[in-house]
């Protein structure tokens, strides 16, 4: 199998062309990069051809290995996948300037099997074209997974046709917050949703570029804009509105109530037709129990079922939903509020709380993702907030070379709890992000350097080195036209 690589639509950088090892420094920075001790070099023009070659005999699943000599340029993988990372690579190999290779062998394969990116489109919401660019950036860093935050209190984004009503009313607020909660308001409807057409269609597009699409419907906290269109699905019966503020609502699902059980069979049923993944994340962080408290039908519930407390009927909860994803093929992902919630072992918990007190789901002895909101969190800052420039954001500091330090599974672990760190994440709520550029001004290049977290060995690893290959990759951001945080000494522009 033969692809011509059309220099002007598929690899359009203008960098000039570097020295011969230079040639394949790139992000993620590949395991094996072995160049000709003799310094032959391959022509190459408009007309190189690559050729790719599924070979069995390489064992990692995404893994690749590019061979330059001179019978031209060969990829290799396992798998189409893997073929696929190759090509991104590729794209920074090869420029429109490139007239010959160094004879080499590269190999690349990635650290963890799962490499993701979350994106919230509840606080405010995008369409779908924003989405299918988001996975064109995360395709480009070789990652896998988008982590896709469908609901919450400020709106309800994903069609469901058994409960018509959660897009109809759910999926709009009649006004939104100024700043930072503070009593303003700018009194516009604003809102928007996916229809199934819609989801359908974006998770074909991330199949075609190996991204699955793991699907979250936040239970039973973040529901204000579910109960408001279905009052009786909350404690109190209302009346209730879609959240016009940030934060979080005493407002959750009443767990007592034995139609909310019927609504959430039905919502992940049609969520499990539409996605194919065989993770679906459950949510369940911050979820007050302070209507559950006061709830007599919450408080018999827990009589019934012999619940101490309120934390073991939310237990109960996600239990259920649990052996619901499981008769379907289904593992259920949750936050790291759920492990205090006696889910079963098989559960793959998202850690996002690093601070103090709370404790690592890979000790505890479960599969687990890193994405600690104090490093991870791309709503946050990545330069100082006191720069005159800065927007107004969530808070917190995330520059970039505290992204690139991060070890997600540090030497004080044992060799059997490294191996529940199953993969790394970068989270994006958009609270304070209501247009699609400042999306790729908080992601790139911080994607980049969570990027050589996900693939590459700590040994490996190297802060200024990392600076110096970014410029090819930032060649390709501009040539995409995205917009990028140049405040590292990256770039002029």
């Amino acid at each position: 199998m033969k692809r011509r690589l059309l220099f002007l639509s598929f690899i359009i950088c203008l960098l000039p062309l570097s020295p011969a090892r230079a040639q394949y420094d790139i992000i993620p920075l590949p395991d094996l990069i072995s160049i000709d001790a003799k310094g032959r070099t391959l022509p190459v023009d408009a007309s190189t051809t690559v050729q790719e070659k599924l070979n069995p005999k390489l064992t990692s699943p995404e893994g690749w290995r590019l061979t330059v000599d001179k019978q031209g340029i060969l990829l290799e993988s396992s798998t189409e996948a893997g073929l696929f990372h190759g090509r991104q690579a590729l794209r920074q190999v090869l420029t429109d300037s490139t007239t010959s290779l160094p004879y080499a062998v590269v190999e690349s394969t990635p650290r963890f099997a799962y490499r993701g990116m979350h994106l919230d489109i509840c606080r405010h919401f995008f369409p779908k074209d924003v989405v299918k660019n988001y996975l064109d950036m995360m395709a480009l860093h070789g990652m896998n997974t988008l982590h896709w935050h469908l609901s919450d209190d400020q709106g309800w984004r994903i069609e469901i046709k058994k409960w018509p009503r959660l897009t109809q009313v759910g999926a709009w607020r009649d006004r939104t917050v100024i700043g930072r909660n503070m009593g303003l308001y700018d009194h516009t409807m604003y809102g928007g949703f996916y229809s199934q057409k819609d989801i359908r269609e974006i998770v074909e597009y991330a199949q075609q570029r190996h991204i699955t699409i793991i699907p979250e419907i936040d239970m039973p906290g973040h529901m204000v804009a579910a109960v408001t269109a279905y009052p009786e699905l909350g404690c109190t019966g209302g009346p209730y509105e879609v959240w016009p503020d940030w934060g979080v609502s005493d407002d959750i699902l009443c767990a007592g109530n034995p139609r909310v059980y019927q609504f959430l069979e039905d919502v992940l049923t049609e969520v499990m037709e539409l996605f194919p993944s065989k993770i679906i994340h459950l949510g369940g962080d911050e979820a007050p129990k302070v209507r559950w408290k006061a709830c007599p039908k919450c408080q018999q519930k827990m009589r019934e079922e012999h619940l101490d407390n309120e934390e073991h009927l939310q237990g109960y909860m996600v239990r259920r939903m649990e052996q619901l994803l499981s008769q379907h093929g289904r593992r259920l992902m949750g936050w790291d509020e759920i492990m205090y919630c006696n889910v079963p072992k098989s559960s793959l918990i998202m850690n996002w709380r690093d601070w103090q007190g709370v404790d690592d789901p890979a000790v505890e002895g479960f599969d687990c993702v890193r994405t600690p909101n104090s490093t991870l969190y791309f709503d946050h800052y990545q330069i100082p907030q006191n720069t005159w420039s800065n927007t107004l954001l969530f808070g917190g500091n995330a520059p970039l070379e505290k992204v690139y330090n991060y070890e997600p599974a540090p030497e004080t672990l044992t060799p059997e709890q490294k191996a529940h760190v199953v993969g790394v994440q970068a989270n994006l709520w958009t609270e304070y992000i209501a247009y699609s550029e400042l999306i790729e001004y908080q992601v790139l290049p911080r994607m980049a350097a969570l990027a050589e977290v996900q693939w590459a060995a700590p040994e490996q690893k190297d802060y200024e080195g990392f600076k110096k290959r970014l410029q090819r990759l930032i060649s390709i951001y501009e040539a995409e036209g995205w917009k990028y945080c140049a405040a590292f000494g990256l770039n002029n522009k």
